[in-house]
């Protein structure tokens, strides 16, 4: 019975969201409170458990969120993405493009969110088809590719931020496995996928064409690069440091302090409004007015996992947890294909991926503890998942097809199989990072 009223109470969110049309993150308010009454919760303890779900993960990535969004709106608004495309396309050459564009997804997708990078760089993408007269498709697939599995797989992006912290996993490490997973996903998905859809005809639409910056007015190539790479750089040394460091050392406490996502994220945020702000003459005024429409960017994102919060916290406060638990020590299948599985199955329901990850965390987070699997590769696998075959009912499908202006065939066959092959890579991936660490 605990079973059948969990799938009814995400029967509830995924109608709620799919047929009724309502915002995710009160579908979500509406579901955990039915999910807190159905499960035999208290009334007055159920306001309690959303708020203190909501709370306590808002409050472990609202930093990491809010400065990862100002930090890629300066990114694009600098001109410094436009730099490293256009580099990274000189560096490959013509015979190399898909591996250039591929390139330029995955460095600059990395402080940008989904929607803010597709926007930016598509338009670039439809330059370089013009420019070498290559089917847009086949130059653009590459990069939406590695958009797409920096938006699933790599904090400081939202889902793969919020399942590390629901799951108490090692943001530092989460990204250096994500990263070894992601070059092969982005690979197989992008430069080697691509030239299987060289026939399918697109003709984009003047509107979207690029409309780049001068030369002269964009950032160098090092301080591009080393901007919008320093948010890595940090996470991943500073990890490095303190896998061996004694927790009395003198200059522990420093170590940690420095390590942790949300002081990363200020330092690299800090540094880029002196690197490509200030030191280029934009008025701090300017330069506040690019924060200000970030926070509006993703303020709904914050809501929706603040909202996949409180399911999480309903789900724990009700002892459903424990019980799903027990259940699940009995089922023979790996834990991370089983939420890979799971993952998948609510993204195709509800077609949005970062629904997709909150909503699997929600039911697994609390038993964590009890499941015999890696934390941080569980983070990429849900990533993997939350990716699986877009289609009708996601925003991005709909985005690729207007922006690339071709039939609602061929976008199945383009883009929703990339990104079908992105989640099955990336499963494939973290099943063999498994056997090693």
């Amino acid at each position: 019975m605990t079973f059948l009223l969990v799938l009814l109470s995400i029967a509830i969110l995924v109608l709620l969201i799919v047929w009724a049309k309502l915002n995710p993150f009160l579908s979500f308010l509406i579901a955990s409170i039915a999910a807190g009454l159905m499960l035999g919760l208290p009334a007055d303890q159920v306001a309690r458990s959303v708020q203190k779900g909501m709370g306590s993960l808002l409050g472990d990535l609202v930093i990491v969120i809010v400065t990862g969004a100002m930090l890629g709106k300066l990114v694009a608004e600098s001109g410094a993405a436009q730099r490293i495309a256009g580099f990274l396309m000189r560096f490959f050459g013509e015979k190399y493009i898909t591996w250039a564009m591929a390139f330029t997804g995955l460095i600059v997708g990395i402080p940008l969110f989904y929607n803010v990078g597709f926007v930016l760089l598509v338009p670039l993408a439809f330059t370089v088809s013009y420019q070498f007269r290559l089917p847009a498709v086949y130059v653009g697939m590459p990069l939406l590719a590695a958009l797409s599995v920096t938006h699933g797989f790599l904090p400081p992006h939202p889902s793969p931020a919020a399942l590390v912290a629901q799951f108490d996993a090692n943001m530092g490490l989460t990204l250096f496995y994500g990263f070894l997973i992601a070059i092969p996903t982005i690979i197989v998905a992008g430069p080697i996928f691509a030239p299987f859809l060289k026939k399918i005809k697109s003709t984009p639409l003047q509107t979207f064409q690029a409309d780049p910056k001068p030369e002269n007015e964009l950032p160098s190539i090092g301080n591009s690069l080393f901007t919008a790479l320093l948010p890595v750089l940090l996470l991943v040394g500073t990890t490095a440091l303190t896998l061996d460091l004694p927790k009395e050392s003198p200059t522990a406490s420093w170590i940690y302090f420095l390590a942790d996502p949300g002081v990363v994220m200020l330092i690299s945020l800090l540094y880029a409004t002196f690197s490509l702000g200030i030191r280029r003459k934009i008025s701090m005024s300017h330069l506040m007015e690019i924060y200000t429409v970030a926070t509006k960017d993703i303020a709904m994102i914050l809501l929706i996992v603040a909202g996949a919060g409180a399911l999480k916290q309903i789900f724990t406060d009700t002892g459903v947890s424990q019980t799903i638990a027990e259940n699940l020590q009995t089922w023979e299948m790996h834990p991370l294909i089983l939420a890979w599985l799971i993952t998948s199955v609510i993204r195709v329901c509800v077609g949005s991926a970062t629904v997709a990850g909150l909503t699997t965390a929600g039911i697994i987070a609390p038993i964590v503890s009890t499941m015999d699997v890696n934390p941080n590769l569980l983070v990429l696998s849900i990533g993997a998942g939350s990716l699986m075959f877009s289609h009708f009912n996601d925003g991005g499908f709909w985005m690729y097809k207007e922006f690339f202006n071709v039939s609602i065939k061929d976008t199945l066959k383009s883009w929703s199989l990339m990104e079908t092959i992105v989640a099955v890579a990336g499963l494939i991936g973290v099943l063999i990072l498994d056997l090693f660490v």
